[in-house]
């Protein structure tokens, strides 16, 4: 499997203020023959398993803070050269690799909740997932739209207006509706246990052409409906396939290794807290392993149509519980649209693709990108899981 290019190879994945920041994350012990607990500590990887059995426990510890930062645990070795060595070479079964920080959780996201993705669903909708028809449309419809739609807040009189107006030239979509209105997209992305990590291969399916990482800040919220943290996330995106429906949202959105989280949840603090989120810049860098091509591109929290804590009371409350938390995907504003090839074929992903997605108090989450169905197959679900934790109790 390629692997990140030599001047992206190291020194990635630690936020930029390690030392301070509360971390939280799984790693797989072969000596163990199964995941831990782990957090990170003056630079060092600490196995905090014996805390508690699960990361969703974890994370409804009252005491999860001291967990992190102080409780006594195994020396495991030092952060950056565990995450370096994941991205030097392919994974091997006898040696340490990163797991997705959550595991008993769902896996949720929103949708459409920034303006330049609510234009490129309409897009993907009204090409029926022909990336060749995307370049006209693209144009057309910023002239039918007008204005910013940043601007309008989801569910107000402005937004019904705007809808009413669409109604009206026969020009409404799903997109709209959720992009427009009071009632947010929120959808299963991904079964528990199912994420992969850092330096794993994320997979598109074998069927796509046009495709897409989606860049996403990712709320930890636990089993009582509190945010308690955050990390980073790629919600892989098959643009032709959810295009040709939005019925087609599950075999566009869950797949093999397309959902990837990390490397680490980063516990809210006293130096790290939800308008942290609210104010973060997550980047995305794309580096084609063949083709030499790479891209660029900066998202900024702040103009999110929706507060993060409404995407999560949409999610759960009184008419929704997640007795054992879910990690959610924020959304995403970057729809990337560069041409790579042809004039007007726009992007989508070569095998071999590097992705790193970042943001400096949440670091870097590095994946490579492969097919589906030749990624290593998901075999640890949460059955496997409790016969590990049941065979560690003896």
């Amino acid at each position: 499997m390629p692997r990140p290019s030599s001047s992206h190879s190291t020194g990635l994945g630690l936020p930029h203020d390690a030392a301070e920041a509360s971390l939280l994350g799984r790693l797989w012990r072969p000596d163990r023959g199964g995941p831990a607990l782990v957090a990170v500590r003056d630079g060092e990887v600490v196995d905090v398993s014996a805390h508690a059995p699960t990361m969703a426990a974890l994370l409804d510890h009252p005491d999860r803070l001291h967990i992190a930062r102080s409780a006594p645990g195994q020396a495991l070795g030092p952060a950056q050269a565990l995450l370096d060595e994941a991205l030097a070479a392919p994974p091997e079964a006898g040696r340490p690799r990163w797991l997705a920080p959550c595991d008993l959780q769902a896996v949720k996201a929103c949708g459409v909740t920034f303006a330049v993705s609510l234009l490129e669903r309409v897009i993907e909708a009204e090409a029926g997932g022909d990336a060749a028809r995307a370049h006209a449309l693209r144009e057309r419809l910023r002239e039918t739209l007008g204005g910013d739609l940043s601007a309008i807040r989801p569910g107000s009189a402005a937004a019904q207006r705007l809808k009413a107006d669409f109604v009206a030239r026969g020009a409404w979509s799903p997109y709209l509706e959720v992009g427009l209105g009071p009632d947010a997209e929120v959808f299963t992305k991904a079964q528990p246990m199912s994420a992969v990590g850092f330096g794993a291969a994320v997979g598109l399916h074998p069927d796509s052409q046009w495709n897409n990482p989606e860049p996403e800040v990712v709320l930890a919220v636990n089993g009582r409906g509190e945010v308690v943290g955050a990390t980073l996330g790629n919600d892989v995106n098959l643009r032709d396939i959810e295009g040709r429906s939005a019925l087609l949202l599950g075999k566009a959105k869950d797949n093999n290794g397309s959902c990837a989280i990390g490397p680490f949840i980063r516990l809210f603090d006293d130096r790290f807290a939800l308008d942290t989120v609210r104010q973060a810049e997550v980047s995305l860098r794309i580096e084609g392993a063949e083709d030499g091509f790479v891209l660029h591109g900066v998202s900024r929290m702040e103009e999110i149509s929706r507060d993060p804590l409404e995407l999560v009371a949409q999610a759960c409350g009184p008419h929704h519980q997640y007795p054992d938390g879910f990690m959610l995907f924020l959304g995403t504003m970057f729809s990337p649209i560069q041409d790579r090839g042809a004039a007007g074929a726009g992007f989508t992903h070569r095998l071999g693709d590097v992705v790193t997605i970042a943001s400096p108090a949440l670091g870097a989450l590095v994946n490579t990108v492969q097919r589906s169905d030749a990624i290593p197959p998901w075999t640890y679900g949460v059955g496997a899981l409790l016969a590990h934790l049941q065979g560690r109790a003896r």
